[in-house]
């Protein structure tokens, strides 16, 4: 199985795609698509253009993109829901399945607590794919996806993250 996790972002797209095979995880890429244009339609449909590309690049046979959170910047929100929005379509338009992952849930998944901050995160997914270079921190969230979703795809209704990193301790 191939999976590619997406950490949606207007600006900054994070993008990371893993292979998984039983119990093993193997990174294949990661990178950020960078928005660009001086409008909203523009940055969006530049997102859409960079991230067709990747699929289009790794071939992943599913996807996974983190839920947004509502913060007291209602413009903000909106904003990062059209982004997301981009995240969820263009894995469809290739007809995968896509899985959905609240903040706190890859957290607890891939590091242990679910208030872990960004440097947790990608201190946890170093350990858990030896050898992986991040393009950045949301590179980093967007693996910490991919492996969020490869634990549930394998362990349906599976109540931690404990199991995962067990997995990866073998």
């Amino acid at each position: 199985m191939r999976v590619l996790g997406i950490d949606p972002g207007l600006r900054n797209l994070g993008w990371g795609v893993i292979d998984v095979s039983g119990s093993k995880l193997r990174h294949v890429a990661n990178g950020i698509c960078h928005s660009e244009g001086t409008d909203l339609a523009l940055r969006l449909m530049s997102l859409h253009r960079q991230l067709t590309d990747v699929l289009q690049r790794y071939a992943p046979t599913t996807a996974a993109v983190e839920q947004t959170f509502v913060n007291k910047d209602a413009v903000a929100t909106l904003k990062l829901g059209q982004a997301r929005g981009i995240a969820l379509l263009v894995p469809a338009q290739a007809g995968l399945t896509v899985g959905e992952y609240a903040p706190n849930k890859v957290k607890k998944c891939v590091v242990g607590v679910g208030h872990a901050d960004k440097t947790q995160i990608a201190h946890m997914v170093k350990m858990q794919l030896p050898g992986v270079v991040l393009a950045g921190p949301d590179a980093a969230d967007a693996l910490a996806i991919a492996m969020t979703h490869a634990f549930y795809v394998r362990a349906p209704g599976a109540a931690s993250g404990r199991a995962l990193r067990e997995v990866r301790a073998q």
